[in-house]
């Protein structure tokens, strides 16, 4: 247990850069300081050194890792090309974590760090944000009272932009959705999705090569279902260019009595409807917010936003490895997010239900003409 843990943060300028606000968000957290950022580009590495305070800049990220003796690493490309190969060099360095997200990019990848943490009784965490509002906490207590009834359905879906929509959004972005619906609903056992490009099928020429270092994508429209442990079914879709405006990006948890809305996002407000008929305009009933105080109260909290979830999750993680628990978004999440994400496309290539967990550990798409 360290009075003040040393940090390093690893950022790749123009490749991912520092995530979300992963260089940065160390100021706020009082038991760390950024002794150290390693970043290949030389512009962003003078810029990270000042923004985080840090007296020593690498251009290479294993470097730091020999020569600093680092508590925490913060691994910020929004990328994940690198991801496995970044957080194994810092786990095999004795090296805590905090990343962002996506986890990595296929299940083979996952397995080992989540081998190598255990081996190394190490903390890994996760930028899945949504996991550490209290408004979640608060809407949990919501469903735990019985607001919502017995639970029928979860529903997340992506931003479903014009770029990103489909194979990219449920990466990007699903990642959330996904482990938010286990949050609540615990480990899905069986998933069936359809992926398809222009309206038909994806098959091996629609495989091309994803961006933000995803590795093979297909596909301009996903649609699952996953079966949970609880008896409810779960959803999650995205299909490019169909965005709401304002934005359908969050989680929809519908029961026998109501449903609740959570968009995503940090001490963001969630959204209640006491309607057993999930029809305001036939029931009469109106939304009401749930803040981490409950419904319809003010929040009493300060500080939404991306930076704010950040802050929280370091001091979760500071709190997992000073009471030897894991952390609330943590390697094992990680690791179930990449595998709800894989098993839409495992679904597809072989044309049915496939249980989770996987047996196939390979990405489904370089497998695709198989």
């Amino acid at each position: 247990m360290a009075s003040m843990y040393r940090v390093g943060v690893i950022g790749r300028t123009g490749r991912g850069d520092y995530g979300h606000g992963i260089d940065v968000c160390w100021k706020d957290v009082p038991q760390t300081q950024v002794v150290a950022v390693a970043d290949e580009h030389e512009g962003g590495r003078a810029k990270a050194a000042k923004a985080t305070g840090a007296k020593t800049a690498y251009s290479d990220y294993r470097e730091m890792l020999e020569k600093e003796k680092l508590d925490i690493v913060g691994v910020g490309p929004r990328w994940i090309d690198q991801h496995h190969e970044i957080v194994t060099a810092c786990l095999e360095h004795g090296c805590h974590v905090y990343m962002e997200k996506p986890f990595v990019r296929s299940l083979d990848e996952a397995d080992a760090i989540v081998k190598l943490c255990e081996m190394k009784h190490l903390k890994l965490a996760i930028a899945h944000t949504n996991r550490y509002s209290p408004v979640v906490a608060a809407v949990q207590k919501l469903i735990e009272a019985g607001e919502l009834g017995d639970i029928l359905e979860y529903r997340g879906r992506g931003k479903e932009d014009s770029k990103r929509g489909g194979g990219e959004d449920l990466w990007v972005l699903g990642t959330h959705m996904l482990d938010l619906m286990r949050k609540f609903a615990g480990d899905a056992t069986q998933c069936f999705a359809t992926v398809t490009s222009k309206g038909k099928p994806i098959g091996p020429g629609d495989v091309v090569e994803g961006n933000e270092g995803i590795g093979p994508l297909a596909g301009d429209a996903i649609d699952a279902v996953y079966s949970l442990p609880k008896g409810a079914n779960g959803y999650f879709a995205s299909h490019r260019g169909a965005g709401g405006s304002p934005s359908r990006f969050g989680l929809q948890i519908l029961g026998t009595k109501g449903i609740v809305f959570i968009p995503s996002g940090y001490l963001v407000p969630a959204f209640f409807l006491k309607d057993g008929s999930w029809s305001p305009g036939k029931s009469g009933a109106k939304w009401q917010t749930v803040t981490s105080a409950g419904i319809d109260r003010p929040e009493p909290l300060q500080g939404t936003g991306l930076h704010f979830g950040n802050v929280a999750a370091v001091k979760d993680l500071i709190a997992a490895i000073e009471k030897d628990r894991q952390p609330l978004s943590n390697v094992y999440d990680g690791r179930a997010a990449v595998e709800m994400i894989a098993a839409c496309f495992e679904s597809q290539r072989v044309r049915k239900p496939v249980a989770l967990s996987l047996a196939n550990r390979r990405n489904p798409l370089a497998m695709l003409d198989t």
